[in-house]
């Protein structure tokens, strides 16, 4: 069974994590870290690339030690630097670094001074009040450890972009099982939510037990949990559940209605059928015995005198009143964005050029694209300083001389600093086309200085859009506590915009934040945060988010011709 991308992203990740604790050099880790990003979103397996001869040195982020080094991991399926390091650093430490406060530098520091190598040593300390005698370490880190180790382990939910990589793999395998027929992933995974607890999936085949066969001698599965003639559950080597479901064709627009759910979106239209007589299950929609519809999700809802509502908002927050009445809005989607208005080139932490970030835009069929490299306070990042920043504007211009129907717009990703200032003079911000404000530290103010500071950041006139607004990583790095609603109002009324970062790390902000901001008539920009010209792919995510927050082309600024889009940047 070849290695797949997500485990040597995950090998890379823990290796960034064990060479921290230790003290290694910072930039070693980072490298680590940088390439598992890139690892887990190519379109293709690393073993199929290998096999086509390809060079892995020439993906960005990876160079020739670190293609060498993947190369040994698909062979051996081991990672010497990672074994070398277990054994150097043993014990639960990466598991320790990701509880809540913690962290690569806090653990070495447990590991140093309290010899903690295990949650369980953890536990011990916590609980005698040892914790306390580390500098850094208070009450309130105490409490937060303790609730974190009392917690029972949650299921663990993957990003979308991960269960994405998983299931188009799967599908292209299974598809020769369907024999012509349907064959999708249902469940979360079809509503687009930003993260998954398993795979549904449903298949149209003439021989259920021969397509359960197929998924059971699938190279990825690590278990087979059931396997009989209609419904098969394995485990994959990532650790992600798929549920395989045959059903007839009569039956499949049922199925996958009730397996999209979500639940109470389900509930709730079972009631209409009630209402009617009528049963709806995940066979079909009866009157007594009599099927009425079922063979497809639209002859199911009109039957029910409804609109097909869109997967993304199935989730029971008024979307079944809309359908009733014909209202539903007119869903965003990939063809309406005109331009990109977050990318970062090689002047700070991106690594193209900027010629090539925008010929990579012009390629998707953009109209512009926002340059917006990180401000001077982002040190790790090669933040630009006012003299930089001068230059790579000069640098821009000449480039928009030579474009033919594309524009590149100058910005710059700038530093919210903790008062709610900004990293760069209004001199400097006044010859920007946008400034993208953003929070890079002090994400652990209290929930009235962050959201005074970011509030006084959008008092600046300078200022057009928020980035990633709360600040979360997906998994890693929970919301910093703001006041959104707040933050929205004030946006409203100053006539500032709020950022979709539709990096799937990211994804932020969340639906409900999306859907919150339309209803109070804050427009949004989708954007990429693109380090890479790869990285522009995933607008993609940032559209399902934006679906299911409901929002509509006109909710969106970069769905606006050039001249109309630099009107209303400029406050």
């Amino acid at each position: 069974m070849p290695v797949q991308n997500a485990e040597i992203a995950q090998m890379f990740d823990q290796t960034a994590e064990l060479l921290e604790i230790k003290g290694d050099n910072p930039f070693r880790s980072r490298a680590y870290r940088n390439a598992a990003r890139v690892i887990e979103r190519l379109p293709k397996s690393i073993g199929t690339l290998l096999k086509a001869g390809e060079d892995l040195s020439e993906l960005p982020g990876i160079g020739k030690d670190l293609a060498g080094k993947i190369a040994a991991i698909i062979a051996t399926r081991h990672f010497d630097v990672l074994d070398k390091l277990k054994r150097e650093l043993p014990g639960d430490l990466g598991e320790i670094a990701a509880l809540p406060g913690l962290g690569p530098k806090r653990v070495k520091l447990l590991y140093d001074k309290l010899r903690v190598r295990s949650l369980e040593d953890l536990r011990r300390v916590v609980k005698s009040g040892r914790l306390r005698e580390l500098r850094g370490f208070g009450a309130k880190s105490e409490q937060k450890l303790a609730a974190a180790l009392g917690k029972p382990q949650a299921e663990k939910r993957f990003k979308l972009s991960e269960a994405e990589a998983e299931a188009e793999a799967l599908l292209s395998h299974l598809r020769s099982s369907a024999s012509g027929g349907q064959v999708i992933v249902a469940g979360s995974y079809r509503r687009r939510r930003d993260t998954v607890g398993d795979l549904d999936v449903l298949m149209v085949a003439p021989h259920g037990a021969a397509a359960g066969n197929r998924l059971a001698k699938y190279e990825n599965v690590a278990d087979v949990l059931a396997h009989g003639p209609t419904r098969t559950t394995v485990r994959l080597r990532s650790g992600l559940h798929v549920d395989l479901r045959v059903v007839p064709k009569a039956s499949y627009g049922a199925a996958l209605m009730y397996f999209t759910g979500s639940k109470s979106h389900n509930i709730a239209l079972r009631a209409l059928a009630n209402d009617h007589a009528w049963k709806l299950n995940e066979y079909g929609l009866f009157a007594g015995q009599r099927r009425l519809a079922g063979a497809s999700e639209e002859e199911i809802y009109r039957k029910l005198g409804l609109e097909f509502i869109p997967p993304e908002m199935r989730e029971d927050r008024g979307e079944i009143k809309l359908a009733r009445t014909g209202r539903l809005p007119r869903l965003i989607t990939l063809a309406d964005i005109r331009g990109d208005l977050h990318v970062h080139s090689n002047w700070s932490d991106g690594r193209a050029e900027i010629a090539e970030m925008a010929a990579a835009a012009k390629a998707r069929g953009y109209v512009y694209m926002a340059l917006t490299d990180h401000s001077r306070h982002v040190t790790i990042a090669h933040g630009l300083d006012a003299e930089r920043l001068g230059r790579q504007l000069d640098q821009v211009d000449r480039l928009n001389d030579r474009l033919d129907g594309f524009t590149v717009l100058k910005g710059a990703e700038v530093d919210i600093l903790a008062d709610g200032s900004l990293d760069l003079p209004d001199r400097v911000l006044s010859r920007l086309d946008l400034v993208v404000a953003a929070v890079h530290y002090k994400f652990d103010l209290t929930r009235k200085a962050q959201t005074e500071r970011v509030i006084n950041a959008m008092d600046n006139r300078h200022v057009s859009i928020i980035a990633h607004p709360t600040g979360r990583l997906i998994g890693e790095r929970d919301a910093y506590d703001i006041d959104m609603e707040a933050v929205i109002a004030a946006a409203g009324e100053r006539g500032c915009h709020l950022e979709l970062n539709a990096d799937p790390d990211r994804l932020d902000l969340n639906d409900m934040q999306v859907h919150a901001a339309k209803e109070a008539g804050v427009k949004i920009a989708i954007s990429t945060d693109a380090h890479s010209t790869g990285g522009m792919d995933n607008i993609r995510f940032g559209i399902d988010q934006a679906r299911r927050g409901w929002l509509e082309a006109d909710d969106v600024i970069n769905t606006l011709p050039l001249a109309r889009l630099k009107k209303l940047l400029k406050r």
